[in-house]
């Protein structure tokens, strides 16, 4: 019987070195901004076994995930200077059941406020200037970026406090701003996986490269004030203060133990019904006392009472695999798992990307109809395969290019990771991240062109350069019978390809994919010299380093562009199927807005969506920001009696809040709704 104990016993503990080693490798990973060997379902599925055995056996790893800080939260950037925080960065114990958050909050006042999928930094101000910026590092030494601070939004160089002040918050990119930076990329660039992979990315960055980490658009999102030289002891005042003093907090609502079921659920639909543009993995409640929660312990590396972190239970579902089907784009041959359709978070998902070979291998994928899925949609937005339930055989990697049938190639990148390659320079999908930046929302916005629309039209000849989508109608018979087509699907595509003819020179300038132009590049260009000013000086060769944030690397790219002949072919065929407004250097569309700056936020019926406001208040004179401060000189929700944190900002500093339709009565707009050939909706 002893005997037999000490073998469980044996066999638990090699299971707890087992999963430390794998928790401790997911954790760097995925801190370290590489691609992930594990979903956060699978790493808080192991953690959990992890405690359990740990908590039954008391036999505990010196680097137990449980007992140490998770791996640091920046990439790798060998030249950066590291330094100790003035206050250890812990990170806080985390449940999936309101029962233990109501058991923690007890009979006291609590916050409830978003746990933010980006990486956490630390701000440190003395006299009212900001003086240090540092990454969270290992929680207890970060690395100093305080050279970013011109180029991260969210938070005010100086302040009028006095005093040595340390916030702490989340750097973050949306989800808009990821998907714009996606669509920007080169054909030969690989898409980044997720925003906060790409966040972590940025943050490696050294000071050489400030003007990429600017275009990536960081926002730093405060979400405590942990030390000020006075004493302001209610943890919402403090969150309050930082408001006041102009930085971007998360969202906050005080509530209690008995309420937090039914904010937690007000909470939570807000993610489901996709109306969050930044990336949240979770809530956090915090007491409002702050001097209770500073007499918690430190637990392994949790401040006992700093604040609890709520996870959603992900909803699972169990489907068989249909068949694997394989995407070719720029090269990389992607496996997509198409299984029998379930109900997961109210919608129906029938397939989710399995990424590369490695997760393949991984997950160890089987044959079609004798492979059972497990899937989620991870933070309650994207389908993944979580693992493997049930698996026959193996499944097979194609030989041949699924697009051009030339021979595929296996390719091994430096940190181990598998992809499959079409070995075929001329390949038709190489284009296919032009042909995508091209419909893309930020370029010509056409609307129910997806990427994989696209693929289908390419592997079907229907495409094979930019014009000849201004040509879909000639063969929309066939685009009917095809799968996942049909009458109405048909119909609306043409149509907003139709819509799409009446176009801004800025966005005619992105569409076509020209190296090292992005929006703002593009912008730049026919804000200086008209569309007729960019297209004679495309023809003479002339050069655009005169003009501000172009210089000569950005002139000689768009030059080198254009001196190719099938670029220049590709271009003035476009040009022949597009109407595109002929902008003059530095005009207006009237300068009603001159001088003032919008934050706009919600949702909007007038303009075709928040992009085309935008652009409309620009081109009268104004500016639009992302947050509203001091500067702000209109808040526009069409929801003007909201309870939202923008508009309680907008209170607090007396901007007045108005509606889209006081708007346009005051300073104009479009005609009507959805209009392309309005200018401003055109955008």
């Amino acid at each position: 019987m002893e005997q037999q104990s000490l073998t469980e016993f044996d066999s638990k503990r090699k299971r707890i070195e087992e999963l430390t080693t794998l928790l401790n490798a997911a954790s760097e990973a995925y801190y370290g901004g590489k691609d992930e060997i594990m979903s956060n379902y699978e790493w808080d599925a192991a953690f959990d076994e992890l405690s359990a055995l740990e908590q039954e056996t008391g036999y505990v790893l010196p680097d137990s995930p449980t007992r140490t800080v998770s791996g640091s939260e920046e990439g790798e950037n060998p030249s950066a200077q590291k330094e100790t925080h003035e206050f250890p960065a812990l990170s806080l114990a985390k449940t999936k059941k309101i029962e233990d958050l109501q058991k923690w909050a007890g009979d006291r006042p609590i916050w409830l406020s978003w746990k933010l999928d980006g990486l956490t930094l630390v701000l440190t101000y003395d006299n009212g200037t900001l003086t240090k910026i540092l990454t969270r590092g290992n929680g207890t030494v970060g690395t100093n970026i305080t050279y970013m601070k011109d180029v991260i939004s969210g938070f005010p160089k100086t302040i009028a406090y006095p005093g040595h002040l340390v916030v702490r918050g989340e750097a973050t990119i949306s989800y808009t701003d990821f998907e714009r930076i996606n669509d920007e990329l080169e054909a030969d660039e690989e898409k980044y996986a997720n925003p906060r992979n790409l966040a972590s990315g940025t943050l490696s960055l050294d000071a050489k490269n400030l003007d990429i980490v600017r275009q990536r658009t960081l926002t730093f999102n405060a979400f405590t004030l942990v030390y000020l030289e006075e004493e302001i002891v209610s943890w919402g005042e403090r969150m309050d203060f930082l408001r006041k003093a102009g930085f971007t907090t998360v969202d906050y609502e005080k509530t209690d133990a008995a309420h937090l079921p039914e904010v937690i659920r007000e909470w939570t639909e807000r993610v489901e019904s996709g109306r969050m543009d930044i990336p949240v993995d979770g809530l956090v409640i915090t007491y409002d006392d702050t001097l209770y929660a500073a007499t918690g312990s430190v637990t392994g590396h949790h401040a006992t009472r700093a604040g609890l972190a709520f996870k959603w239970q992900d909803e699972s579902a169990l489907s068989t695999l249909d068949h694997i089907e394989w995407s070719c784009a720029a090269s990389v041959i992607t496996p997509v798992a198409v299984f029998e359709p379930v109900q997961l978070e109210g919608t129906t998902v029938s397939r989710a990307s399995l990424c590369n070979l490695s997760e393949l291998e991984r997950l160890g994928i089987g044959e079609n109809g004798k492979t059972q899925l497990e899937v989620i949609k991870a933070n309650k937005i994207i389908p993944k395969v979580i693992a493997v339930k049930h698996r026959e055989g193996r499944y097979t990697v194609p030989d041949r290019c699924p697009v051009c049938q030339a021979p595929t190639a296996v390719i091994e990148s430096s940190s181990g990771t598998k992809t499959l390659r079409c070995t075929n320079s001329a390949c038709p999908a190489k284009n296919l991240k032009k042909f995508e930046r091209f419909v893309s929302r930020s370029a010509l916005d056409i609307d129910g062109i997806s990427s994989a629309t696209l693929k289908d039209f390419i592997n079907a000849h229907f495409i094979t350069e930019f014009a000849d989508i201004f040509h879909l109608a000639e063969h929309a018979e066939e685009i009917r019978t095809m799968e996942g087509y049909g009458e109405k699907s048909c119909d609306n595509l043409l149509s907003a390809v139709e819509k799409s003819r009446s176009a801004e020179p800025d966005r005619v300038i992105l569409a076509m994919g020209i190296p090292l132009i992005g929006a703002d590049a593009a912008k730049r260009l026919v804000r200086a010299l008209g569309w007729q000013g960019f297209l004679q000086r495309l023809e003479e060769g002339t050069g655009f380093e005169d003009i501000d944030g172009i210089g000569g690397e950005r002139s000689s790219s768009v030059l080198a562009w254009y001196a190719e002949e099938r670029n220049r072919t590709a271009f003035r065929h476009v040009l022949e199927e597009l109407n595109v407004r002929n902008a003059e250097p530095e005009k207006s569309a009237g300068g009603t807005c001159t001088g003032l700056t919008f934050v706009i936020t919600g949702d909007v019926h007038v303009f075709r969506n928040r992009d085309a406001f935008k652009a409309f208040v620009e081109k009268c004179g104004g500016k639009v920001a992302g947050s509203v401060s001091k500067k702000t000189a209109f808040l526009l929700n069409n929801d003007a009696a909201s309870s939202s944190a923008k508009n309680a900002r907008a209170q607090e500093l007396g901007i007045p809040v108005i509606t889209e339709d006081a708007f346009i009565e005051k300073f104009g707009g479009p005609e009507y709704a959805d209009s392309r050939q309005d200018p401003a909706v055109s955008l």
